[in-house]
């Protein structure tokens, strides 16, 4: 296969993710009813602990591909291949960008409540944060990591509700961390598994920033993880990135990789 094959297959793959994502989106932003009846807020803490076990790799390490397609109305679609390496129970995070090549080598790397960025062409490392958005995607590095929501945030309000077809926990949530993305967020919540389907996340002044979309879940083991996210950018209309996750693995990783030492050698 020629390399302009290669690349037609890649746009056509990613035309048929993109109808896909419409899809989702479409399924995941039905008529939402009101809630039904109101539970108590302890309730609603403990449906966020549920949510943060049931997202955290405990144990063991965890690595994925990642597939990121941004479709903006004004750039037109952009897609970007990253490699995943997590390990939760200490706090450490990889993500190395292996595509588009003017990307090549970039890589997010957080040891020790530090995030840095590693930038292959001036061969430097600078700090960033969790809160920042990944890349040039709607998505923010804190997508990426393990699920906080019990640290990070406070339940105001609870109620049962639906989603389409769905029974959810509806929670409105305050930030009560610096480190929290947002400054308050509304969760629609899976019963059974304790999973958020749809997130819609405010700024300090209540305006809606972003809608984020789970529609797909892979369990490993005893923990679930996002499979496929939709982030829908809220502040430019007809704004939205797919993240699908792929070759998911959970075998042991080598501590070197969560070092400077191993970002820097693997991009010369």
């Amino acid at each position: 296969m020629t390399r302009q094959q290669k690349e037609n297959a890649t746009d056509a793959r990613d035309h048929r993710r993109i109808s896909r994502l419409a899809a989702a989106v479409a399924v995941l932003a039905l008529t939402i009813a009101a809630p039904t009846h109101a539970i108590s807020v302890e309730e609603g803490q403990a449906i966020l602990e549920r949510i943060d076990a049931y997202r955290t790799f405990s144990d063991g390490d965890f690595a994925s591909g990642v597939t990121i397609i941004t479709e903006d109305p004004e750039t037109g679609v952009t897609r970007q291949v990253v490699q995943q390496f997590r390990r939760d129970r200490e706090d450490k995070l990889l993500m190395l960008i292996r595509a588009p090549a003017t990307m090549l080598g970039q890589g997010y790397l957080r040891v020790d409540e530090n995030l840095w960025f590693y930038d292959p062409e001036s061969r430097t490392f600078s700090r960033t944060s969790m809160k920042e958005q990944f890349s040039e995607s709607d998505a923010r590095n804190s997508d990426f990591d393990s699920s906080s929501y019990a640290r990070d945030y406070r339940v105001s309000a609870a109620a049962e509700g639906r989603l389409g077809s769905f029974d959810v926990y509806v929670l409105d949530l305050e930030a009560k961390s610096p480190d929290a993305p947002y400054a308050s967020q509304r969760l629609w919540v899976a019963k059974s598994p304790s999973l958020p389907l749809k997130v819609e996340e405010y700024s300090e002044s209540g305006r809606l920033m972003r809608t984020s979309l789970f529609p797909a879940y892979q369990q490993v083991g005893e923990t679930y993880v996002a499979s496929t996210m939709i982030f829908v950018d809220e502040l430019v209309a007809g704004k939205k990135t797919s993240i699908t996750l792929t070759d998911v693995s959970v075998d042991p990783l080598p501590d070197s990789i969560f070092t400077k030492a191993y970002v820097e050698r693997v991009n010369r």
